[in-house]
């Protein structure tokens, strides 16, 4: 994971990703985009804490990001954190998104954004002690995501 000026938390995601690039201006995102969706993806806001649609879904697939349909994560890596917001201990792949060295809000901490339209996805912490394989919380806002449920058969 390669972030601005912070040490690059470990993954067990696999390491490669085809990411196209998402250019929009920001006219086009916010005729796209629910005035909470544009909030969050586009200005990095966040959501209130067990509000989201996913923070407590247990079903299976895939979450793409909500403003261009990249896939980011994954129900086998979603688990329950108890924080409020949908948890992953890792991205489908690594590539899928990105890290920046967040010093807002006065806090030091490592926001995650989706690596194709730079949309603002939540931020990732290591070291809260979690029985998850990184150590690692992807704490994401439902609001950023959309599930793509598995089909069954």
């Amino acid at each position: 994971m390669n972030t601005d000026d912070t040490k690059t938390p470990a993954t067990t995601a696999p390491k490669f990703a085809s990411i196209v690039p998402v250019v929009k201006t920001d006219e086009q995102w916010r005729a796209e985009l629910t005035a909470e969706e544009y909030a969050v993806l586009r200005k990095a806001g966040t959501e209130r804490p067990y509000t989201g649609e996913y923070w407590d879904t247990h079903t299976e697939g895939v979450y793409a990001c909500r403003a261009c349909g990249t896939e980011l994560f994954t129900s086998n890596e979603k688990f329950d954190s108890h924080c409020g917001w949908p948890s992953f201990f890792a991205p489908l792949a690594e590539g899928t998104v990105k890290y920046i060295h967040d010093r807002t809000m006065g806090m030091d901490r490592v926001e995650v954004r989706c690596a194709a339209c730079d949309s603002h996805l939540g931020h990732v912490f290591e070291g809260e002690g979690y029985n998850t394989p990184t150590d690692q919380r992807f704490c994401i806002n439902s609001v950023s995501l959309s599930l793509r449920p598995t089909q069954a058969g």
